[in-house]
C-alpha cells in the first residue's frame, strides 16, 4: 500500500520552487514555472495552495450602474482556505496593479493562502507588515478602474509564460513561482519528496568532501 501524502501544511514546509521545477521537467511538463518578472513581496514567507483564477482586460466603457469590481469580489468572497488568488493582467505591465491591501486583508480573513499575479500590487508596507503572502510583477499605486476589469473567473489563464486551471497547486518560494497541474500532482509530489531525500544525502556527502563527480554517480542528483 501506498503511503499517504503529507499533509497540505506538511508539503509547504517541505517543498522547494527548484526540485518541483526538476521534477516537472522530468515529467516533460517544461513550461511550469513563471517568468523571473513576478517576485515575492516578502521573500521570507513561501505560498502553497490550489489556484483560484481570474482574468483581466482592458476595462470597457463604464456605465453609471457599473460596477467594475463585481467579479473581483466575487472571486475574493468566495476564496476557501488553502486557496491562492491568481490574477491574469497580461503582464508584465505598468498599468494595473489589481491587488493591495484591502483584498490581503479580505482573502486573509478566509484562510486564503496568498494572491500571485503578472499585474501590479500596491499597498505593500502594509501587505507585509500582515506577512500575507504576494507573488507580483511590479509596484504601482495605480488602481483597475477605468483601466481594466476582471472579465472571467475560475477559467484557465495564461499568465508569466504557463497556463494554470482552477486546482492546479501553486508554489511560490523566493526563487519563484511552479504550477503544478491537476491531474499530476499526486505523482509530482511523490517524485518531488524522493528527490528532495536524495539531495539531502548528496548534500551531507559533499560536505564531507566527496567530490561532484563521484557523489552524481551514486546518485543521480546535481
Amino acid at each position: 500500500m501506498t503511503d499517504p501524502l503529507p499533509a497540505p501544511e506538511d508539503l509547504r514546509r517541505l517543498l522547494y520552487t527548484p526540485v518541483l521545477s526538476d521534477v516537472l521537467d522530468g515529467f516533460g511538463l517544461m513550461h511550469q514555472a513563471f517568468r523571473p518578472f513576478v517576485r515575492p513581496l516578502d521573500e521570507s514567507l513561501v505560498l502553497f495552495g490550489r489556484a483560484r483564477t481570474g482574468r483581466y482586460l482592458p476595462a470597457t466603457m463604464p456605465s453609471a450602474d457599473h460596477n467594475p469590481y463585481a467579479l473581483e469580489m466575487d472571486l475574493i468572497d468566495s476564496l476557501l482556505p488553502g486557496e491562492v488568488a491568481v490574477l491574469a493582467c497580461d503582464g508584465p505591465t505598468d498599468l494595473i496593479a489589481p491587488w493591495g491591501e484591502l483584498l490581503s486583508t479580505a482573502a486573509r480573513a478566509r484562510g486564503a493562502a496568498g494572491c500571485v499575479t503578472d499585474g501590479l500590487v500596491r499597498d505593500v508596507s502594509r501587505i507585509r507588515a500582515m506577512r500575507f503572502p504576494v507573488f507580483h510583477g511590479g509596484i504601482g499605486p495605480l488602481d483597475t478602474k477605468n483601466r481594466a476589469e476582471m472579465q472571467q473567473i475560475d477559467g484557465t489563464v495564461a499568465i508569466a509564460g504557463t497556463v494554470v486551471s482552477p486546482g492546479d497547486w501553486i508554489l511560490g518560494d523566493v526563487d519563484g513561482v511552479v504550477v503544478v497541474p491537476a491531474a499530476r500532482a499526486e505523482a509530482v509530489f511523490r517524485a518531488a519528496l524522493a528527490k528532495i531525500a536524495a539531495e539531502d544525502t548528496t548534500r551531507s556527502e559533499l560536505e564531507a568532501g566527496d567530490s561532484l563527480r563521484a557523489v552524481f554517480a551514486r546518485h543521480g542528483v546535481l
